[in-house]
């Protein structure tokens, strides 16, 4: 993970793209103002309108998860108002998960995010988030949903690291 951590932060370098969200003089934690859930797993919905439940004045973002009927159903079951409900199911990868809601943070002035995915699933979320989100001031705080999956192929981050890299270079 360091050597990824390096070959991304020199290649932001290289480029002259802010990979890291600007150092602030407060070193206190801010409170999230959303909850972003990566999709990839009704398991993912489940764990996110329990969650939702303990934080009720958080919108919840949910990109590209189960389909909509199911979704609505998971969270009308738990008691989750669908008002604070945005369903969104343009992205159709991990990368594209960040790169399509990071603007829709941003308009909303969110500048601390929940982000809720599966365990093996978090260092490559974390990866992409940190540069992604990074990059427009926007400070991921990662809850990760246990998984029977232990972890994941370390190449999918390196690989999915470069990409968001190249989209902040290139803006796709």
């Amino acid at each position: 993970m360091t050597a990824l951590t390096g070959l991304i932060g020199s290649g932001c370098m290289i480029f002259g793209v802010p990979c890291l969200p600007p150092i602030s003089s407060s070193p206190a934690p801010r409170e999230p103002q959303a909850i972003l859930v990566l999709g990839g797993s009704p398991t993912r919905e489940k764990f996110a309108a329990q969650f939702a439940l303990q934080h009720p004045q958080l919108p919840i973002f949910v990109s590209s998860g189960s389909p909509e009927e199911y979704a609505e159903y998971v969270f009308d079951q738990a008691g989750v108002k669908r008002n604070r409900i945005h369903l969104d199911y343009r992205a159709v990868d991990t990368v594209t998960n960040f790169t399509v809601m990071v603007t829709e943070l941003q308009q909303r002035k969110i500048t601390d995010v929940y982000v809720l995915t599966s365990e093996f699933h978090m260092p490559r979320a974390l990866v992409i988030g940190k540069i992604i989100l990074g990059s427009r001031g926007i400070e991921m705080h990662p809850v990760s949903i246990p998984s029977s999956i232990k972890s994941e192929n370390p190449a999918k981050s390196l690989r999915d690291g470069f990409r968001s890299v190249v989209w902040l270079v290139t803006g796709s």
